[in-house]
């Protein structure tokens, strides 16, 4: 006896089975296998991408053209899964290309001339500032390991929970925790010596 298309595969169904069903036009197998891969996907971006956001959108873009393209997966010795993060590979590769011709223009501040503390010197000062924060936090991320300098990125840069960190990562909650503290333990050690 069949399922109806209606029915959502259950979670014994083999893969094969899911993708079969996909090809026919079952929504539900194909969303089916975007629950089951799309951590996998979005995680493999995030590394690549360090960027929450487009990691996200990469993946949405990542499982709709393996929709519109369900019809080109043949069975060959790789897995569903290697497909999608093959799509997904693509995808962050074509953004790079479109980063790297892609040309911001800074826009200066509209602000009112009245207000107190926006004069040109001001803002030029503040801006030296912001250059020189970025640089000691640049200087200071290169203090730590490989490992470490990754984790406090995707922790405080990329604003990612522990959970996401770790998944990021592949690595435990437990580990990113530690590589954290750790990391934050070495930082804090140079910004003690310089104060009096």
């Amino acid at each position: 006896m069949s399922l109806p298309n209606s029915v959502t595969a259950a979670p014994d169904d083999p893969e094969p089975e899911l993708v079969a069903r996909a090809r026919r036009g079952d929504r539900e197998a194909f969303a089916a296998l975007y629950h089951q891969h799309y951590r996998l996907v979005y995680g493999f971006l995030l590394v690549r991408t360090r960027n929450r956001h487009l990691a996200e959108d990469l993946t949405q873009e990542a499982f709709t053209r393996a929709l519109r393209r369900i019809d080109s997966f043949t069975w060959q010795g790789t897995a569903f899964a290697a497909w999608l993060t093959t799509i997904a590979k693509n995808l962050h590769l074509d953004e790079l290309d479109r980063g790297r011709t892609r040309l911001e223009t800074p826009v200066a501040e509209f602000d009112d001339p009245r207000e107190a503390g926006r004069d040109a010197e001001t803002l030029a000062l503040r801006a030296l500032e912001a250059v020189e924060a970025h640089e000691a936090v640049r200087t200071a991320l290169h203090m730590l390991n490989a490992q470490q300098r990754h984790c406090v990125e995707l922790r405080f840069l990329d604003e990612l929970t522990p959970q996401e960190t770790a998944l990021a990562m592949g690595r435990s909650v437990g580990a990113v925790k530690t590589l954290t503290y750790r990391a934050l333990r070495k930082l804090r050690r140079p910004a003690g010596a310089v104060s009096v």
